[in-house]
């Protein structure tokens, strides 16, 4: 029985790695993949396992580990040097003391292999196949977003989410941003679920609830990064609790797949339009004292955003373009 394995930080899991680890199953009985997590890194080694346990989740000769361990004691570094290699093949002999095979992308693969007196396979070291690293897509997460696998993407989906209370341009501003953007974009689903603002039930809101949920999760495995949301559960809380009184009990995960990055919140100091199926003008403004009243009690920063239409679009395109500038340095500082 061949024993083989792989390491490497995963920071982030990229489709060069999981062709290297295809490779690597292609070769062995058995593959034992160590994800490597120094104390100086912010994304903790439960994440980067599943992200992996996820990708290969229906192969079952397979197991993913973990391994902590303190910069000041074990150098981290991508650097093939003989000495590096040297120090943590000292380590991989304890953590594998029965294994016969190495399988890498890197050169310094077959210093480790030699240290611990293993075969040593290497994979697209020219990185051929898949042109990225884990290093560009730190660098550059846009250019390189369809290099991530979709067990990966939403951890890194910039959600944007754009709130307020009826009448207020949400669903035309979302539908804007995402073409300037030319990203992805969750509509209100309550739109097409409650057709009409002064007629549903409570369960409805349950089921408004679970579906926005679950397209907002397809949207954070698109081909942008960016995802513009329009509404989310808050708003559908404030909702029951304006309708009905009562509170709207969601799962975790639901709550989870809302977090967002950014709230914009549109102020009602636009003139009202009734289509038929919204609230009165009255109600409507009442709502939107519901609104900031959730959000405030679940605290929920968000940013005040008014003015004509246009002065909407430019102060939402700016609030945006500040959070992606900076998001790189919130994941990999």
């Amino acid at each position: 029985m061949i024993k083989a394995f792989v390491f490497g930080k995963f920071l982030p899991f990229h489709k060069g790695h999981e062709a290297m680890i295809n490779f690597a199953l292609s070769k062995c009985d058995y593959l034992s993949i160590l994800v490597c997590c120094s104390d100086k890194e912010n994304i903790s080694d439960s994440v980067r396992k599943n992200w992996i346990e996820q990708t290969f989740n229906s192969k079952k000769n397979i197991e993913v580990k973990t391994f902590n361990y303190n910069e000041s004691k074990l150098p981290n570094t991508s650097e093939t040097s003989k000495n590096v290699s040297e120090i943590w093949a000292t380590v991989f002999k304890e953590l594998y003391p029965d294994y016969s095979l190495l399988i890498t992308s890197e050169r310094y693969g077959n210093f480790v292999a030699e240290y611990m007196n293993i075969q040593h396979l290497a994979f697209d070291i020219s990185k051929k196949t898949f042109p990225v690293s884990a290093t560009v897509i730190r660098n550059n997460l846009f250019a390189n977003w369809q290099f991530l696998p979709d067990s990966v993407k939403p951890y890194f989906a910039i959600k944007v989410v754009i709130l307020g209370t009826e009448c207020t341009g949400k669903t035309t501003l979302t539908e804007t941003l995402a073409r300037h953007y030319d990203c992805s974009l969750v509509l209100e689903v309550a739109r097409d679920l409650i057709p009409n603002s002064n007629d549903f039930t409570f369960d409805d809101l349950h089921l408004v609830a679970s579906e926005h949920s679950k397209k907002i999760k397809n949207a954070a495995i698109g081909d942008n990064p960016l995802v513009i949301i329009d509404t989310d559960i808050h708003i559908t809380k404030s909702y029951s609790k304006f309708t009905f009184g009562k509170e709207l009990n969601v799962s975790d995960a639901i709550y989870k797949m809302n977090e967002a990055n950014l709230y914009l919140y549109l102020n009602n100091d636009v003139e009202y339009f009734q289509d038929g199926t919204r609230l009165n003008e009255a109600d409507r403004n009442l709502l939107d004292i519901s609104h900031r009243q959730v959000l405030q009690d679940d605290n929920i920063e968000i940013i005040e955003v008014t003015g004509n239409w246009q002065d909407r679009f430019e102060k939402a395109v700016e609030q945006i373009n500040k959070l992606t500038t900076l998001y790189g340095k919130k994941h990999w500082a």
